[in-house]
């Protein structure tokens, strides 16, 4: 009789050389920010130029909203890692479509997961510790427009609103990888 080595689970093999998966439902839920985002009467709306820099801050501030929710529940914390590496991959993606070299893609990549922290941090200051909403969507979304008090305002209204929405959101829907956003930006 032939005598056989151990068994080989190769899927574990697999696992402990590529790292943590991400959650299928955090695909789900990225894919709803960035729809969320894309959409013309939000971007129409807030008046957000439609340009690399408009669709980038706009996908940065739904993705940093939605990870603000799933980070309120224990039970997603997976979901919460998992739609920062979406966007950081996204980010990758994107840069190597457009035809970035691969030798600045990392750091062009590392200069836009900071800006997604700073932004993060920038509205959540105004959500959660009364700092001005409306500085920061005017630094963030409009940072290469001029200065517009209206704007600005109404902007901070639809944020104040997808927060809103967001928090109404049942934490298995999120689980499951469903997120819903408010249709259009309020006027």
């Amino acid at each position: 009789m032939a005598r056989r080595g151990p068994a080989v689970n190769l899927g574990a093999l697999k696992r402990l050389f590529s790292g943590p998966q991400t959650p299928p439902a955090a695909g789900d839920l990225y894919r709803a920010a960035v729809g969320a985002a894309r959409r013309p009467a939000v971007m129409l709306a807030l008046g957000v130029p439609d340009t690399l820099d408009g669709r980038f801050e706009l996908v940065t501030l739904h993705a940093a909203l939605l990870l603000r929710r799933v980070q309120r529940a224990p039970a997603l914390e997976a979901l919460g890692q998992g739609l920062v590496d979406l966007f950081v991959a996204d980010m990758d993606r994107n840069l190597r479509e457009m035809g970035a070299g691969d030798l600045s893609v990392g750091k062009k990549v590392k200069r836009m997961a900071s800006a997604f922290y700073g932004r993060l941090d920038a509205y959540s200051d105004g959500l959660d510790r009364g700092g001005d909403l409306a500085a920061a969507t005017e630094r963030n979304l409009y940072g290469t427009l001029e200065a517009d008090p209206v704007r600005a305002a109404r902007a901070a209204a639809y944020i104040r609103a997808v927060e809103a929405a967001l928090a109404a959101q049942d934490d298995a829907a999120l689980a499951a990888g469903e997120a819903h956003f408010p249709e259009a930006a309020p006027c």
